[in-house]
């Protein structure tokens, strides 16, 4: 186990912005007790997968995670875990680490060729690699778990153009209007070009 760093921050009840066992932990960044961090306080930031322990009114105690500072998949009990991280507290290294992880339920990359890939964007413009996302479903849940943390989430498609961009929680490209006027359009058999 690590010790804290100089410089490590020791997250807290205060950092969260939800508690207890009536909230579900799943598809959310949580805060780890730093005792129950089995790598220290710089581990204590974890993006929830799943597990008995990660519904609302839990029955059973284990809670599965990535742990953001490394990638590892981890459990731990449910006691152990402070809350749903504050979005706005999440650091930059721990937001590129995020950005990697595909959806909860996402289709195995192996047998399965991407239709699309999910970029998530630092304010600076820093990124990772793309996310392989497999249908329509996989993208729009990959915005949805990146949106709440990330300044910017882009998806392209296979070709990679962008097919759907989101700034600050809000979706910039494509213009919801026009979208659901064109898609009105095709629907009755017509195209509406500009």
């Amino acid at each position: 186990m690590e010790g804290k760093r100089a410089g490590e921050r020791i997250y807290t009840q205060a950092d969260c912005e939800a508690v207890g066992e009536a909230i579900s932990l799943k598809g959310k960044v949580m805060v780890l007790d730093s005792a129950a961090s089995k790598k220290g306080t710089g581990h204590q930031l974890a993006f929830c997968i799943g597990g008995g322990g990660a519904e609302a009114n839990p029955k059973y105690p284990w809670v599965f995670y990535v742990d953001l500072k490394d990638g590892d998949v981890m459990r731990c009990n449910r006691k152990g875990i402070l809350g749903l991280l504050k979005p706005q507290l999440l650091p930059e290294e721990e937001k590129l680490q995020l950005s990697q992880i595909r959806p909860i339920g996402a289709r195995p990359l192996e047998g399965h060729t991407p239709l699309y890939s999910g970029y998530s964007f630092l304010e600076d413009g820093r990124y990772a690699a793309g996310v392989g996302l497999c249908s329509e479903q996989e993208v729009f849940d990959y915005v949805d778990m990146q949106m709440p943390y990330q300044h910017r989430v882009m998806i392209c498609d296979s070709y990679d153009f962008c097919v759907m961009e989101v700034i600050d929680g809000k979706q910039t490209f494509p213009d919801m209007e026009e979208w659901k006027r064109n898609q009105k359009l095709e629907a009755c058999g017509e195209m509406e070009i500009r």
